[in-house]
């Protein structure tokens, strides 16, 4: 019994740690003016389509807390490709990891159930039923982007990768079409008036931005519609989340700063998934985001499974959403 209790306890020590490891590093990143969910926006080296990181070898995206993840690792590094692959990927696939390259941590998270066990780690049943307790293995996973990698097949390097003196295209007409079929699925009403406000009504269950004068760039206004569409899939009626139904919410609470979190990531999520290389513009959002980070070590990543959760029910109108990387 002793030995199953260590056991267990190393485990909860060894995903705390992961827990504090990736909060410092989007800590860090936010002190330095470089939110990790920006990443498609800065880049100069963007491939074909989807701006999200993708496994090299399955051609599945990431997602969660991974993406913001990974988009950092490829910036701080320089990559121009978001493909990535283990160790083992490489070699099975041809190729190898270049001597001395260092990897890139992401994360496995998976749920699962067990039965519940009392304080002499016997099964806990109620009315003859087994009680079960919801629980996640998480352990990080180390991974390699193709730059780093030498002799892999050109359709496991970059089959879609642009050149590197290409420039993003601009907001084409089929991305717009994909924005407004996302936008009318929801059932949300959506006005533009000349103001300076954009911001999602739950009573109203309607969106309000600026016209699309008032903003740099066509990307820039749609970006800012989706980040509003995340907010209100937080309505009562879709996904129901605190931060959109509760009634006290308010600038500079952290239930707020929260959900602006939540809609931040989400948005990058759904830019980087239609290709959208815009900006949303909430600095002054930075204080509560380093707040919430500070005070609790899993922020991010609830925040990260809100913002997928999100994404992927926006995106099912057009059937683009993705299962994990492998």
């Amino acid at each position: 019994m002793k030995k199953k209790t260590a056991g267990r306890k190393a485990t909860t020590e060894q995903q705390t740690d992961l827990y504090q490891q990736v909060t410092d590093k989007i800590i860090i990143a936010l002190e330095n003016g470089v939110p990790p969910w920006r990443r498609p926006w800065r880049s100069a080296q963007k491939v074909y389509g989807s701006g999200l990181p993708v496994n090299a070898v399955t051609g599945r995206h990431y997602s969660g807390v991974n993406v913001p993840l990974l988009w950092m690792a490829a910036e701080e590094a320089g990559y121009g490709a978001d493909r990535w692959l283990t160790f083992q990927q490489a070699k099975a696939a041809g190729g190898q990891v270049r001597k001395g390259e260092r990897s890139s941590m992401a994360i496995i998270f998976k749920p699962f159930e067990k039965q519940l066990r009392d304080g002499n780690d016997s099964p806990v049943f109620r009315d003859g039923v087994p009680v079960m307790e919801k629980l996640a293995m998480m352990k990080p996973l180390q991974l390699f982007n193709v730059a780093q990698c030498e002799g892999l097949p050109d359709k496991v390097y970059a089959p879609t990768m642009m050149q590197p003196d290409t420039p993003p295209e601009g907001f084409s007409t089929v991305q717009q079409q994909q924005v407004l079929e996302i936008l009318n699925a929801t059932g949300v009403k959506c006005s533009s008036h000349r103001q300076n406000r954009a911001y999602y009504s739950p009573g109203a269950d309607q969106i309000v931005l600026p016209t699309t004068s008032q903003f740099r760039s066509p990307e820039d206004y749609w970006s800012t519609l989706l980040h509003e569409l995340v907010h209100a899939t937080g309505h009562r009626s879709r996904l129901d989340r605190e931060g959109i139904t509760s009634s006290s919410r308010e600038f500079g609470d952290p239930v707020y700063a929260f959900e602006e979190l939540i809609a931040e990531t989400g948005s990058a999520f759904l830019c980087a998934h239609l290709g959208i290389f815009g900006e949303v513009q909430h600095e002054s959002y930075l204080n509560g985001w380093l707040s919430v980070l500070r005070n609790d070590k899993k922020a991010f990543f609830r925040a990260c499974r809100f913002a997928r959760e999100a994404a992927e029910y926006l995106l099912k109108p057009l059937g683009e959403t993705r299962s994990e990387a492998a």
